[in-house]
């Protein structure tokens, strides 16, 4: 109750009056602003000429903002096909990517700084273009749980850059982001060799440990992708028919041997040796079978 009086004793006073009048008037003035605004863009783009428009949209850009961007794209989209081959035509296509790639827009900003370097190669912008095609296409590469199509050509596109140009001012942070790409796709493919283990499916296991191996030689997880390979080779031997458990047995040992000529003090040398002992457990349990069933 008390509240609500000092209120409306608030509210009766010329102060707050005032204060509501003043908020009032400078929220017209806003409105009035952005209308005033959206109105002159839109005039502009329906009965400006191509050179007003031309210097409207270098303006926006220039100011930057979100909006601003958008209205340089606007402007010079309409005006692109009129001044090709003129000598405003360069510095409109390198804006008119530039403002995709700054509205967050990156496979259209890819697309347009991909365009440029080759309509434009001998520009002052092209080395620029050329890395900003492929800086756009590793920002549209995806976590690594997904498809890495994209991130393939994002690498692609880099070291074409680097190639290219050897001596430029990207060069240390284009390294930076093939390293990048190169640590996601090794991620991706590290987790499905995982997971054909973990879902039983030895012998694609195997085969995806060995690829992950010489595609990333220095990987941190070489060793773990070694050691689950004999794990793997070791449970497909168990479940295999009887005509083919020795081979897999003895390709196990020889498995854990050359584990143990690599990581002598390897953080997995413990559990790779109970596997070696149970494959030497289960080859004589096999021997003893194959003398029993010769015995009939």
């Amino acid at each position: 109750m008390l509240n609500q009086i000092d209120i409306s004793i608030f509210a009766d006073s010329k102060f707050f009056k005032l204060r509501v009048k003043g908020k009032y008037l400078f929220f017209c003035v806003i409105v009035l602003l952005v209308l005033g605004s959206c109105s002159k863009f839109r005039k502009l783009q329906k009965k400006g000429d191509w050179k007003e428009k031309y210097e409207a949209a270098i303006k926006y850009y220039e100011r930057g903002g979100k909006k601003d961007y958008y209205k340089a794209t606007v402007l010079l989209e309409d005006i692109l096909p009129i001044i090709r081959g003129t000598e405003y035509a360069e510095k409109a296509e390198f804006v008119y990517a530039y403002s995709y790639f700054r509205q967050g827009q990156h496979i259209l900003s890819a697309h347009y700084f991909q365009n440029f370097s080759r309509t434009f190669s001998r520009s002052e912008f092209a080395e620029e273009a050329t890395f900003m095609y492929a800086y756009s296409l590793y920002l549209d590469s995806p976590i690594h749980s997904l498809d890495q199509s994209s991130t393939y050509e994002a690498i692609e596109a880099m070291q074409l850059f680097l190639n290219r140009y050897p001596s430029s001012t990207f060069r240390e942070q284009g390294n930076g982001i093939i390293d990048d790409l190169q640590e996601k796709l090794e991620k991706k493919s590290y987790e499905n060799s995982k997971q054909y283990f973990e879902l039983g499916q030895y012998k694609s296991a195997i085969v995806a440990f060995d690829n992950f191996r010489n595609q990333f030689p220095d990987s941190d997880y070489v060793e773990e992708m070694v050691y689950l390979k004999i794990d793997a080779q070791f449970k497909l031997a168990v479940n295999s028919i009887f005509s083919k458990k020795r081979e897999r047995l003895l390709e196990a040992i020889e498995l854990y041997e050359e584990y143990l000529d690599d990581f002598p003090d390897g953080a997995y040398l413990k559990r790779a040796e109970r596997i070696y002992a149970d494959s030497q457990n289960e080859l004589v349990k096999l021997q003893r079978q194959e003398i029993t069933n010769s015995n009939f």
